[in-house]
């Protein structure tokens, strides 16, 4: 870690942070595309973290490029006036940067995975198609990590025809984020806990679907299947010209319950671990034929502690990095109000969100947005999607995020 102290007049308020933003001994005070209304909230976060710090560790090319312009005109005593064009001109790249993913169209990539999942080894060029569908949910993790679980929770807390992949694409993405956000590993392992969560029930993709569907109690070979999975689908990648070591022990081991600090565990088992505390969390908000999913809020607290009750590293880490109430999350408020969590905010208990039924249960048919960190709108508790009849188009969604 490489913190740079920064001075509280060049952080941009009312805009998108472009960067992480870290207190003076490491820790997170906002996450990136965060917004810092006013002064106030500002000097709230000042006060939190002694002082306000960047890690260029983490920072891209762009923005450590931003920061040196940045740390050399404050060692020039460059006028304010210049240093607020610095600034401005930072905001405005974070703003490219998202122009330059793109509008995401999350149901192509959601048939694209379960096309490329249920039948891989009909699939030709299996290797190149997987790498580029994990290259990209691993760019929107990096550079959209909010909308992207946004994105994610929302579909998966309805989705039952393609559950497998949606699935897989949400524990990926929950694996880079935190991986990358919280635990601070190495990109390249974060990159491996992506692809090892994307492919980890690639052996039984199809299956997985079907079951999400039935309705009567599984059959001997359903359950056999089931049983085995993991190591078959280290097998099948083998198969497919899967070399990593990691990435195939993360396979292997992804079912094993196997509580315990993460630095007593190979790096394979290390992703493993994580890997199956999202796996946790990701099947427990999604719905089955013969259950409703459960609020997000009880989904993270069944990974947060171990089989021994006890609170989980990697769990405690993926609660950390997403929040009590993780975007796509449905929330009540101390209004009344019932809201959709669209991006994590400075505390885990503090996200942004978007009213969408009125405190007499109706929709707003306009999306307004409201700070849980002000005591009017602060978060009373957790609302199931089965409660709320209402549904709301991603894309109106994502534009708020």
């Amino acid at each position: 870690m490489h913190l740079v102290t920064l001075n509280i007049d060049t952080i941009p308020l009312g805009q998108p942070l472009p960067f992480i933003l870290r207190g003076a001994d490491g820790g997170l005070l906002a996450q990136k595309g965060f917004v810092i209304r006013n002064r106030a909230e500002l000097e709230v976060l000042v006060t939190r973290g002694l002082s306000l710090c960047v890690d260029t560790d983490e920072s891209g090319e762009n923005h450590r490029a931003y920061l040196a312009q940045l740390q050399q005109a404050l060692l020039s005593d460059t006028a304010l006036g210049q240093i607020a064009t610095i600034k401005i001109s930072a905001s405005a790249q974070a703003a490219r940067d998202r122009e330059a993913l793109g509008p995401v169209d999350w149901p192509e990539l959601q048939l694209r995975a379960t096309q490329l999942l249920r039948a891989p080894q009909a699939q030709p060029d299996f290797g190149g198609r997987f790498h580029a569908l994990h290259d990209e949910l691993a760019r929107h993790a990096a550079q959209a990590p909010d909308a992207a679980l946004l994105a994610l929770i929302h579909i998966s807390a309805q989705e039952t025809q393609m559950y497998s992949a949606t699935h897989a694409m949400l524990v990926a993405v929950a694996c880079m984020v935190t991986a990358r956000e919280t635990l601070r590993w190495p990109e390249e392992r974060v990159q491996q806990a992506g692809r090892a969560a994307l492919s980890m029930n690639i052996a039984m993709t199809a299956l997985q679907d079907q079951l999400a569907l039935q309705t009567e109690p599984l059959s001997a070979p359903q359950i056999k299947a089931v049983e085995t999975h993991a190591a078959r689908s280290e097998a099948m990648l083998r198969e497919l010209g899967v070399a990593d070591p990691v990435w195939l022990e993360a396979v292997r081991c992804h079912h094993q319950r196997t509580p315990g600090p993460l630095a007593q565990k190979s790096e394979g088992e290390r992703l493993a671990r994580l890997i199956q505390r999202a796996d946790v969390f990701g099947a427990r908000i999604a719905p089955r034929a013969l259950r409703s999913p459960m609020p997000v809020t009880a989904a993270m607290q069944a990974c947060y502690y171990d089989e021994a009750h006890q609170v989980d590293e990697a769990g405690a880490a993926l609660v950390k990095a997403l929040g009590i109430y993780p975007p796509g999350a449905l929330v009540r408020l101390a209004s009344q109000e019932v809201g959709v969590v669209l991006r994590r905010g400075a505390s885990a208990t503090t996200p942004r969100v978007a009213v969408v039924l009125s405190r007499t249960g109706m929709p707003t048919g306009e999306m307004i947005p409201r700070d849980t960190a002000q005591p009017a709108w602060k978060i009373s508790g957790p609302v199931a999607h089965k409660d709320v009849r209402v549904s709301w188009p991603l894309g109106r969604l994502l534009a708020l995020v």
